[in-house]
């Protein structure tokens, strides 16, 4: 792994003293895969039970209009272990997401939140999902982490020939159907996979590292494998749930979320730990009843329409984050410099950081300056927002959609009065189309695309 030059950050990005901990925090980020904006009680699901993360939302900041930096999954991932839109760093391609076959990966000159916090003397550690790539440089133990135990990939890649069903979204998946390995520092301990029995593993394996680093700080990336399809789940959750399948998956998962808020409770450090729960970006719907739900938003995975990277996002850090619900503008991007301002940590050097640190409105209800946020697909700027109002340039359904629509005039929607997305208001707000025109404007000069991983 080549050596990163860090610089301090600046003072904007720090708290004063009145809002930090009196130690240095831990940080957890949850990261869960597919799931919808409207796929949690929290979030309006009628169906799937989720109260551990009711409870989390209910003591913490639940945040309505926080997004994903991608609607697929390798970009996403980047985006938030590395502060950066995905096209800065070349995590975009011709195939939209890493594959087994794949030649490139995340950056080795990148840096990650784990490389940034390691330096400041955190454990860290990755559990679950990766997708970020399997060659050298790319790998989790490359970028940051000390420990890594999951997948390198989706789990509906690997498959078996004869075995895996066409589009992998059987409500009723064969077991054996895929070859994906579980790997533990770069060995692989499992081929295949378990799959009814990751999330209960990534479990123990999380309570497991905040048992032992409990004395130190730590970042813990915990990226589930699911609502991903194929969909399992283990024999406490099969067929427990009013969602099929799915909320099985997805009511497991909210009782991993409640064995990490239980553990650092029992530790004594979960006033010590910011926990950030979210997705990776919305619903896979051409998935049918496997696919989730992106609730009153438009489209879901794989677009730039709001269900694609509009997603779940709930700050937990009992005693410091007071109970709230916010509609400020927070993206994936923002954990970064958010996490490395709680350590006291420094900045990559010369190195474009798009996210801001937004402790400020965790701790203090103190809103961001208005900033624009940018939805790209790939490499292609479709869509920007800036304060209630967001500006599409293209559009493309997610799945099934061979080219964009491209529109001059832009389509223009006021997402508080519009959040569905249906009424285009753009001949009545001229100057709104300009204001927005100018922020694109402003970012496009400013970005050198990374050279792309994807191809």
């Amino acid at each position: 792994m080549r050596n990163h030059t860090f610089a301090f950050l600046a003072a904007a990005l720090c708290l004063s003293p009145m809002t930090l901990p009196a130690a240095t925090p831990n940080v957890v980020i949850i990261f869960t895969d597919d799931l919808g904006y409207g796929d949690l009680g929290c979030y309006g699901s009628p169906t799937i039970r989720t109260p551990n993360l009711d409870r989390m939302a209910a003591e913490g900041l639940r945040l309505t209009d926080f997004y994903s930096a991608s609607e697929v999954c390798s970009p996403s991932r980047a985006a938030l272990l590395t502060g950066r839109y995905p096209i800065r760093s070349g995590m975009y391609g011709k195939r939209r997401v890493l594959f087994p076959n794949s030649t490139g990966g995340l950056p080795d000159a990148e840096v990650t939140i784990a490389e940034a916090l390691k330096d400041k003397g955190y454990k860290t550690a990755h559990i679950g999902k990766w997708h970020l790539g399997i060659h050298p440089g790319s790998r989790p133990l490359d970028q940051g982490f000390e420990s890594s135990f999951g997948l390198p990939y989706s789990n509906d890649m690997d498959g078996i020939k004869g075995k895996t069903p066409r589009g992998s979204g059987s409500p009723t998946p064969p077991e054996d159907g895929w070859n994906v390995p579980l790997i533990r520092d770069g060995e692989i301990i499992e081929q295949p996979a378990v799959q009814t029995t990751l999330t209960k593993r990534y479990t123990e394996e999380a309570v497991k590292f905040i048992t032992e680093k409990k004395d130190s700080p730590f970042f813990l990336f915990m990226a589930h494998s699911f609502p991903h399809v194929p969909l399992f789940a283990s024999p406490a959750f099969k067929g427990k749930s009013r969602g099929g399948i799915y909320g099985d998956a997805v009511e497991e998962i909210d009782w991993s979320v409640g064995q990490i808020m239980e553990v650092l409770k029992k530790q004594g450090i979960a006033e010590n730990t910011l926990v950030f729960f979210t997705s990776d970006n919305g619903p896979w719907l051409t998935m049918g009843n496997q696919g989730g739900s992106a609730g009153l938003l438009k489209d879901g995975k794989g677009s730039t329409w709001e269900g694609g990277m509009r997603v779940p996002g709930i700050a937990w850090m009992p005693g410091r984050i007071k109970p709230g619900v916010s509609s400020v503008q927070v993206n994936a991007t923002d954990l970064l410099p958010t996490a490395l301002a709680l350590a006291g940590a420094s900045s990559p050097k010369d190195v474009v950081i798009d996210g801001q640190d937004v402790s400020p409105l965790l701790f203090e209800g103190k809103a961001p300056a208005e900033r624009p946020f940018f939805y790209y697909r790939s490499d292609q700027l479709f869509a920007c927002r800036l304060g209630e109002w967001k500006l599409h340039f293209k559009t493309q359904t997610g799945y099934g959609q061979a080219k964009p629509d491209e529109h001059e005039p832009p389509l223009l929607y006021n997402l508080a009065l519009d959040p569905s997305e249906k009424r285009d208001v753009a001949k009545a707000n001229p100057e709104v189309v300009a204001k927005i025109r100018e922020a694109v404007k402003a970012h496009q000069e400013g970005v050198v695309p990374g050279v792309a991983q994807f191809e």
